[in-house]
């Protein structure tokens, strides 16, 4: 058996897997000051009857690192950097804590100008006076040589041996020295809360009698264990919309065009699928207007979801981003986004008439009938919705594989359908299909689409191999694995290829995705010259290979 839990904002969904098919889904409403219990609550429903020992594997998706990021209201964290030559130091001010340290690695990953220990102390002692309990420390070009981050990381921990280091090498294996402070950064300031929210899940599903593994779902729509995710929590930012994606994969196995949209209580996220396969973040997750290294799908999040209170005044009416409650036809206590859809539709959902008298009361506050409060909430709601996938569709233009598919099939990208995630899908797609111009696809399994999306989604791992020739070494940026180049004249391109998949292959064995590495791809492969003088003495190679996100083996689809 295999189960999925989305941790939504509003509701917790759960569903159980049994040979490939859906038996059982369950939805509770989200506590969020104890989400452990939540989840609890779900597999209780799940597993009622059932022998919890025969479940097989357990994911998790949850907005827990979204919202705090989105909240601010992560750990306060300093931020140490060393820039190295270059831009102005104040480039990199990422954060309200940050500190500068002299010292320079080349791109080679030679240290030309070491680090001075007199500059760590004056850091290290002004971070601790500030009562500052959480460093992330980047140095440039430490994918290629972490010493100098490791020589700052002891000098923190014999001068603040309370403290808790985060390495930028250790959270990101890609060039690009902001991005990797970037995520340095916010996997500091996210850890201690999501480690509590860890324990707390290790300790409920032992109450259970649960031994089966614990993945999370992560921002590309694959699954990381629950372990390693608290080295690297922000690798989890956006893994709800992550979770709607990949639902919408496993509900329709089409392989076409579409946008799918989650609505869900509070929030709609859009991803966009071509070809069947979501279309991935070239540039990275997109976090408080940073770009970062978090591999992540094309994802995007409007504060707008069915139970979006509604109000009137002064002939106005607005969608608020305030949710009080569930609709008030499903004993809410305010007119919100789905009463007003399900009156201008005349669709009899739960307590209609309860709806009708807060669409009526919201509307009086207005100075409208009730009808036309309706309508404009409506307008209202689609024009927003509209917008947000229009303006998404200008960002897709720009990704590698949007224009792929252009030049492949030889013609302007078409949309061919729009895919209904989340409780209120039902009530709004169709009109918003009708507005875009294309059809639509609501499966009656929507409601419980992400925790489907969370079951069924494959785990994911990426490697970034660099090898230098001249230096005889390679090396995997973020995982600390070294090498040797025994015969650097003969080290080609092909070569990089096969270590990097032999470095990939290794860690997929010890965190058992073995059985997917047939599904391997090169992300990128390049080879650079190194001249001295008129003679090359030397290559250097960058190849990125990856598991791909996908489905598991064992999930055969379900019944329309």
């Amino acid at each position: 058996m295999h189960i999925g839990i989305d941790v939504g904002g509003t509701s917790t969904d759960g569903v159980l897997l049994h040979r490939g098919e859906l038996v059982q889904s369950v939805k509770k409403p989200s506590r969020q000051e104890d989400l452990a219990e939540t989840i609890l609550a779900v597999l209780d429903g799940l597993l009622e009857g059932r022998d919890a020992g025969a479940v097989r594997r357990l994911v998790i998706s949850t907005t827990l690192v979204t919202n705090l990021l989105a909240t601010q209201k992560g750990a306060r964290t300093a931020l140490i950097l060393v820039p190295g030559r270059g831009l102005p130091f104040d480039f990199y001010r990422i954060a309200p804590d940050t500190y500068f340290l002299k010292g320079n690695i080349d791109f080679r990953g030679k240290v030309t100008e070491p680090v001075e220990e007199a500059e760590i102390e004056r850091a290290v002692a002004d971070i601790r006076a500030r009562g500052i309990g959480r460093i992330a420390v980047a140095a440039k070009f430490s994918n290629r040589n972490r010493t100098v981050e490791q020589e700052i990381a002891r000098a923190i921990k014999r001068l603040y041996p309370e403290a808790t280091v985060v390495l930028g090498s250790e959270t990101a294996n890609r060039l690009n020295f902001p991005r990797r402070a970037v995520t340095a950064y916010y996997s500091a300031v996210t850890a201690p809360e999501w480690n509590g929210f860890a324990d707390r899940i290790e300790e409920a599903l032992h109450r259970r009698g649960l031994k089966a593994p614990v993945d999370i779902l992560k921002a590309d729509g694959g699954t990381m264990p629950l372990v390693l995710s608290r080295e690297n929590p922000v690798e989890t930012v956006f893994s709800g919309p992550a979770a709607s994606a990949m639902g919408a994969v496993a509900l329709s196995r089409r392989k076409e065009n579409a946008v799918v949209i989650d609505i869900g209580g509070t929030t709609s996220d859009i991803a966009l699928l071509i070809d069947g396969e979501p279309l991935h973040a070239s540039g990275g997750a997109l976090i408080n207007g940073r770009l970062t290294h978090i591999n992540a799908l094309a994802l995007r999040s409007l504060a707008l979801g069915g139970d979006s209170a509604v109000k009137g005044e002064s002939g106005r009416v607005e969608i608020t981003a305030e949710r009080f409650g569930p609709a008030a036809c499903f004993g809410g206590p305010v007119a919100t986004v789905s009463d007003a859809f399900a009156c201008h539709r005349g669709l009899k959902l739960g307590e209609a008439e309860r709806a009708r008298e807060k669409i009526a009361a919201a509307a009086a506050a207005a100075g409208l009938e009730p009808g036309p409060f309706a309508a404009a909430v409506v307008e209202q709601a689609l024009e927003r919705l509209g917008a947000l996938i229009q303006g998404m569709f200008r960002e897709w233009e720009n990704e590698p594989a949007y224009k792929v598919w252009e030049i492949v099939h030889r013609r302007r990208f078409r949309l061919d359908r729009l895919y209904g995630i989340g409780g209120a899908a039902e009530l709004i797609v169709p009109l918003l299909a009708d507005r875009l111009g294309v059809p639509y696809l609501v499966h009656r399994l929507a409601p419980v689409a992400n925790a489907l999306g969370a079951a069924v989604a494959r785990p994911t791992l990426a490697v970034s191999l660099y090898a230098d020739t001249q230096q005889k070494r390679y090396l995997v940026d973020r995982e600390g694995i070294e090498g040797s180049i025994d015969n650097p004249e003969g080290f080609r391109l092909e070569e990089a290829r096969k270590t990097a998949a032999q470095c990939l292959a290794r860690l997929a064995a010890a965190r058992g995705a073995a059985q997917y590495l047939n599904d391997t791809r090169v992300i990128l492969a390049e080879q650079f010259n190194m001249i001295r003088g008129f003679s090359r003495v030397g290559k250097i190679f960058r190849v990125d290979v990856q598991i791909a996100p996908g489905l598991i083996d064992e999930f055969e689809g379900v019944a329309d």
